[in-house]
């Protein structure tokens, strides 16, 4: 962004049980004094395998976090430093606590009362073993009243171990973003073998870890500590502050409220797994938060870009709507149950709490760019019906048979070609179009009723509460690129979205099964899309990589960046290939 060593008391949060989630706390250094604290050489870089990182920059504060791999040592001192240069000769901060197993030996601490709009350096040390973390870099934010000419955030989600390497964290830790904006899905709970494997899995080294599904506290431990052991993910972190929020596979597939689509009666309670999946998140992505399940929170960059973190997942989320539950015996869709359901004005997807909290924050604040962090696509991605029931016939067959048919491709490439000439015509204004012809683009149903889609009422909810200001929406989720329009009932423009692709994950060309087809049915199928539906002005369904968003006083500036590979070792190249420009 443009724009001494002391005593020091440290208050330790309780550890507080809200709902039934347990959230490990975050240790406050506050601004009174700390103990003088003296580092003999050498130290050597030794037993923090997990590197450091830093999470939710404020304009006074900052959380820095490491783990200690502790051997058999029941509890551990460490100590740490921040300081304003890298060689720590200007140590503004300074302390030490202990960790031990009941943390799975992670330290997180809330450093309170810094200088605001400041870059930092920080690290942590064991002075008994002369053992030394690398040095993180980390930042505060300015001050709400100080006037700020650019804000640069790095902006991706959907980073699945199995499916390749994490190339897109080295790029983002080697660009020039101020902080980087996570948005879930930061690890996948799968068994070896399942979903994100692929022909590379193996020769890579990328085999999950532990090899089953992961359900209990251990198994979540273990995962993010194979996680944060990739030396890609650490440098991200090492170099960048996070601020992030969690998705669905941080518990499992397709949560929602009270249960996911990946978890059976068979693997005991879904409340204890999603209880102890959230205590190892809290535990290796501290928020500031630090209390409970509810993790919406704000981050002000000066007086440009009011940002707004917000759970559409575990907080309020009602299930998910299901269009194989609206099939009647002869295989028609029973459209008037679905529409009666699907617009029902009490479906939740952030509940009412989190909604009011959203409206006020956003009717206070004063800065330029109003922005959502949130995690699946808000823009409408309304598609020719015909389209979707030809789509899902394919996902079905791929489901069962390994494959779709062809005879299915080619069905559904003459729809998607007859759909798309209509649809051209109908844009041009041609006066012979019939009745028939405008029903067949016209008629459109929701493509992802996991996203806001399958909860428009509440999505109105959110438009209502802007009263004129615009906002900017940031989504992961999909594992690819796309930018739309906001558009609310009335079809009044009320924002703009942009959508990252995934850090590994694979996309929509792997749902379809065209990801071996080549590069001119990918680009053909992209075409389709942005065509039949309204509100989507560009998307990309094959390439991994992130979003980088520029904010001035009169635009924002969406680039995605994608990896020529994600499966070449020391890193594959990434490319800027699309820009995008909006203001307002």
């Amino acid at each position: 962004m443009e724009s001494k060593s002391s005593r020091r008391s440290f208050l330790k949060n309780s550890l507080l049980v809200t709902g039934g989630i347990l959230i490990t706390p975050t240790f406050i250094s506050c601004s009174e004094e700390d103990p003088e604290i003296q580092i003999a050489p050498p130290l050597q870089l030794a037993n923090f395998n997990q590197g450091v990182a830093s999470f939710d920059p404020t304009a006074s504060s900052v959380i820095i976090w490491t783990r200690y791999t502790a051997g058999t040592a029941a509890v551990v001192k460490l100590f740490w430093e921040i300081s304003t240069d890298i060689d720590f000769k200007q140590i503004v901060r300074q302390g030490n606590l202990e960790t031990d197993a009941s943390r799975d030996y992670t330290l997180a601490i809330e450093v309170q009362d810094l200088p605001s709009n400041q870059a930092f350096y920080y690290r942590f040390y064991n002075p008994l073993t002369q053992e030394v973390s690398v040095i993180g870099e980390t930042i505060t934010l300015p001050l709400q009243s100080e006037a700020v000419s650019q804000l640069k955030l790095a902006v991706c989600s959907c980073a699945n171990y199995a499916a390749g390497l994490f190339t897109v964290y080295a790029a983002m830790a080697n660009s020039d973003v101020d902080v980087i904006i996570h948005l879930g899905d930061y690890i996948y709970e799968y068994a070896v073998g399942e979903y994100g494997t692929n022909s590379h899995t193996a020769s890579l080294g990328r085999e999950h870890a532990p090899k089953h599904e992961i359900i209990t506290l251990a198994d979540y431990r273990n995962r993010y500590k194979q996680y944060r052991g990739d030396a890609d993910l650490k440098l991200a972190h090492q170099k960048k502050p996070f601020i992030t929020v969690w998705d669905d596979h941080e518990i499992a597939n397709d949560t929602y409220k009270s249960g996911a689509e990946n978890h059976q009666t068979t693997e005991g309670s879904f409340a204890v797994r999603k209880q102890v999946a959230l205590q190892a998140y809290s535990e290796y992505i501290p928020l500031k938060t630090g209390k409970d399940s509810r993790i919406n929170r704000d981050f002000h960059f000066g007086n440009l870009v009011s940002l707004y973190m917000l759970d559409t997942r575990v907080i309020a989320r009602d299930k998910q709507l299901n269009y194989g539950d609206y099939f009647t015996a002869n295989g028609s869709l029973d459209a008037v149950s679905f529409q009666k359901d699907l617009f029902r004005t009490d479906r939740q997807l952030l509940g009412m709490e989190q909604l009011s909290w959203l409206g006020s924050k956003i009717s206070s604040s004063n800065a330029k760019w109003q922005v959502l962090g949130q995690q699946v696509l808000m823009t409408k991605m309304l598609m020719p019906a015909e389209l979707l029931l030809t789509m899902t016939t394919i996902l079905a067959e791929i489901d069962a048979l390994g494959s779709a048919r062809p005879e299915t491709f080619q069905q559904f490439q003459k729809v998607a070609s007859e759909l798309v000439a209509i649809k051209l015509r109908v844009l041009a204004k041609d006066p012979s179009l019939t009745p028939a012809e405008k029903a067949r683009v016209s008629t459109v149903m929701p493509y992802n009723l996991d996203a806001w889609d399958g909860y428009p009422a509440e999505r109105e909810k959110v438009y209502a509460m802007l009263n004129g200001k615009k906002i900017v929406a940031l989504a992961g989720d999909t594992h690819n690129g796309w930018k739309g329009k906001l558009k609310d009932a009335s079809n009044n423009t009320v924002g703009v979205e942009f959508a990252t692709s995934s850090v590994t994950s694979p996309g929509l060309e792997t749902y379809l099964g065209i990801g071996d087809a080549g590069a001119s049915m990918i680009a053909n199928f992209q075409d389709i899309l942005t065509i039949l539906i309204d509100d989507l002005d560009y998307t990309d369904l094959s390439k991994r990589g992130y979003l980088k968003t520029t904010f001035t006083s009169s635009e924002v500036k969406a680039e995605w960046f994608y990896a020529s590979s994600v499966f070449v070792p020391n890193g594959g190249v990434l490319n800027l290939e699309k820009t995008v420009v909006e203001s307002f």
